[in-house]
């Protein structure tokens, strides 16, 4: 059978037009592909909650792919270490309480993980804005091209509806400084603070407490959550990303459930 360009054109264009429309309004929508957001939505894919993954580069992941300054090796310590063994990622044991693991073959794992649970991810989209219903609360995302943002084109964008949004942004934590700077009375409960010098077991044991609804409708997760609330960062250490993508998930569940 001869191969038609025009067959596979018409292939990708649909299948793309449909799973997009498919998520135009979801349970959950999640800002950032890093660690964090990628557990997230496992966790809530697992769960049975409608799921998408908007990550303005080519390549999810985030920092994982370069483990540290380019050795492909990353670090979880050993409250984390069940997610190395449930998302099938090989790792050995440096010293007690600390694992390194492959920070290649952990972003694949992890990201076939939340895709096999039912995720949606949708790479080279960039969230440049939220929608705001229902007394104020954050209920959808404004989406463009990143190509069209970083080429500081005039071309308006589409949005899509969600019940809870997490910003897993990292260290810029895009969509709490979003919704402090454009709604009014934002200011008075959320604060992105920006994060401290390194301070590795410090960070790790702060993130979980920061990972949180930071206004009606986000949820904060990640570096992000460390940003918003002054922790330090923690550089290629991965466990509380991983723990921190977990927690995201079960308090967008519960705010979910709350107005059910």
């Amino acid at each position: 059978m001869a191969i038609d360009e025009t067959s596979i054109t018409r292939a990708i264009v649909t299948e793309f037009t449909k799973s997009f429309l498919d998520v135009t309004e979801v349970d959950v929508a999640l800002v950032g592909a890093g660690p964090a957001n990628l557990v997230a939505a496992y966790t809530l894919a697992m769960g049975g909650v409608d799921t998408v993954v908007f990550e303005r580069n080519l390549a999810i992941g985030g920092g994982m792919w370069g483990g540290g300054m380019m050795f492909p090796r990353i670090v979880v310590q050993a409250e984390a270490r069940r997610f190395l063994d449930e998302f099938g990622i090989r790792y050995t044991e440096c010293e007690p309480g600390l694992y390194v693991a492959d920070s290649i073959e952990s972003v694949c794992r992890i990201a076939a993980s939340a895709i096999g649970a039912g995720a949606k991810v949708f790479n080279l989209m960039s969230a440049e804005d939220v929608m705001i219903r229902e007394n104020d609360r954050v209920s959808g995302l404004v989406l463009n091209w990143t190509a069209v943002e970083r080429a500081h084109l005039h071309v308006d964008p589409l949005a899509i509806r969600s019940k809870v949004v997490i910003d897993g942004t990292g260290h810029d934590a895009e969509i709490c400084r979003i919704v402090q700077e454009k709604i009014p009375g934002a200011q008075g409960s959320l604060h992105v603070q920006g994060e401290q010098p390194m301070w590795a077991d410090i960070g790790e044991r702060m993130l979980l407490d920061f990972t949180k609804e930071v206004y009606p409708g986000l949820v904060v997760s990640g570096m992000a959550a460390n940003a918003v609330y002054g922790g330090p960062r923690m550089g290629p250490i991965f466990g509380g990303m991983m723990l921190s993508g977990e927690r995201a998930a079960e308090v967008a569940i519960r705010i979910i459930d709350s107005r059910a």
